[in-house]
């Protein structure tokens, strides 16, 4: 059974960074885009960030664009999220996701095949 499980999470003050992971298992994820969501209290689960190995390309929410950087390891079948100046508006439960890759598909919704348990980060002021 195919399972993703996030770790990375903890408490940062305003500016630190933090690296997240996703540890993929249970098939091969090279022909899936890998996508990181978060979702603060109250709020709706929110993209951040995804990777397509089979079109090279990433994509970037407004949030995250110029702080984040996502990338994949596909030998380890393992998804990063390096997250720099973070903010305490970056608090959320940042979650993992996987969908098959295909052109021209939306990555921006929170419509994936498999998804993590989630990992909390909190941003301290």
């Amino acid at each position: 059974q195919a399972q993703l499980v996030e770790s990375g999470g903890g408490l940062v003050q305003a500016g630190g960074s933090l690296r997240l992971s996703c540890a993929a298992s249970g098939r091969t994820f090279s022909s899936y885009v890998m996508g990181w969501f978060r979702q603060a209290p109250g709020k709706e689960r929110e993209f951040v960030a995804a990777f397509s190995w089979s079109y090279g390309r990433t994509y970037y929410g407004n949030s995250a664009r110029g702080r984040f950087t996502i990338s994949r390891d596909n030998a380890q079948n393992t998804v990063y999220l390096q997250m720099n100046s973070l903010k305490p508006e970056d608090t959320a439960v940042y979650y993992c996701a996987a969908k098959v890759d295909r052109l021209g598909m939306n990555v921006y919704t929170p419509i994936y095949d498999y998804w993590g348990q989630g990992t909390q980060v909190t941003v301290s002021s």
